[in-house]
Order: C-alpha cells, then sequence, then structure tokens
C-alpha cells in the first residue's frame, strides 16, 4: 500500500515561518489539523490538500507525495 509524505513543516519555514495556526486560518481547518498532517498520522481529504496547497501558492505535487510500496 502506498504512503503520502508532505512538506507542510518545510513550507511553513520558508513561507517567512508562517505558523501552524496562520495556516490552518488559510487552508480552513484547526491547528490540530495542521500539526496531524505534518506528523503524517493524518491523509487530508482532496479538498483540505488542494486548501493546503492554495495557501502556500504552490501547486499540490510541490506539498503532498505519493509513494507506493514499489518505493516509485
Amino acid at each position: 500500500m502506498g504512503r503520502i509524505e508532505n512538506r507542510i513543516r518545510r513550507l511553513r519555514f520558508d513561507h517567512n515561518e508562517m505558523t501552524q495556526e496562520e495556516l490552518a486560518n488559510r487552508a480552513n481547518c484547526t491547528r490540530q489539523t495542521i500539526i496531524a498532517l505534518e506528523q503524517n498520522r493524518y491523509v487530508p481529504s482532496v479538498e483540505l490538500a488542494f486548501r493546503v496547497a492554495k495557501a502556500f501558492g504552490v501547486p499540490l505535487e510541490e506539498v503532498f507525495q505519493y509513494e507506493d510500496s514499489c518505493g516509485r
């Protein structure tokens, strides 16, 4: 089975050290959701994934990456 990785923490740092709360407000979710995403404890819905990417102003693939069990 595959796994979804993300670069949220790195992107927050690269965007003027955006706080988890600021990102949550921009993505219309809770800070706890951002924490869970950063720790790879939660896989976002497609809608939330797009909102997070939009909050950073980057393509979805720059935030989230999918790796299947074959290492691709």
